[in-house]
């Protein structure tokens, strides 16, 4: 068991080192990843169909990553001349980047998709509708992983998340790559708009 907290496993690993039902594996999982304790990322693509979730224990706990993100933001206000703009770029950087470690997609994924599983996988729990004909998604984030720093610095925070579906929508291969966030413009969720572009 503590080899699998080591490295991304699936969850049906998890079930046989447990010997739990793979549904009640699952809703620890989710819980465990609702307290940032936990996170998931995709498989390889391996034959048909859309690949499985990889599980892994995080190193740090959410809270510490949220009080180094208000101090950052908090910087960033004091030293820059233009904070939001200046976010929104270190966004785009740390977007092209996460997107550039991710494995390479199943034959029906667009830019647009990746975006919404990467988002899933930060934990900022994307609900919504895709249109993958034109590559757009309207999606609620239902988590922020950084909620109590965006609370605090909503323009800085949310800049940079804004900036990290831009930047990995670039880095995925959107030939015309761009997203509206609404930060807390819905009870429980933040409205985010993303279009690709058609290929």
């Amino acid at each position: 068991m503590l080899e699998a907290q080591r490295r991304p496993t699936a969850l049906a690993e998890l079930v046989a080192l447990s010997g739990l039902h793979e549904n009640t594996i699952r809703g620890h999982l989710d819980g465990l990843a609702a307290e940032g304790l936990v996170h998931r990322q995709r498989q390889v693509p391996d034959g048909r169909g859309r690949p499985g979730w990889l599980w892994q224990a995080t190193s740090t706990p959410a809270g510490e990553y949220a009080a180094l993100a208000a101090t950052l933001a908090r910087t960033l206000r004091t030293v820059s001349t233009q904070p939001e703009e200046d976010a929104r770029e270190a966004g785009l950087r740390w977007g092209c980047s996460l997107a550039a470690d991710r494995t390479t997609p199943g034959a029906a994924a667009t830019p647009t998709s990746r975006v919404v599983d990467l988002l899933d996988e930060l934990g900022f729990a994307p609900d919504g509708e895709f249109d993958a004909s034109a590559d757009t998604a309207d999606v609620r984030l239902r988590r922020c992983p950084l909620l109590d720093a965006a609370k605090e610095e909503t323009a800085i925070v949310c800049n940079v998340h804004l900036g990290l579906v831009l930047g990995a929508l670039k880095r995925f291969g959107a030939p015309d790559p761009d997203a509206e966030l609404y930060p807390f413009a819905e009870a429980g969720a933040c409205p985010l708009r993303l279009r690709g572009g058609k290929p």
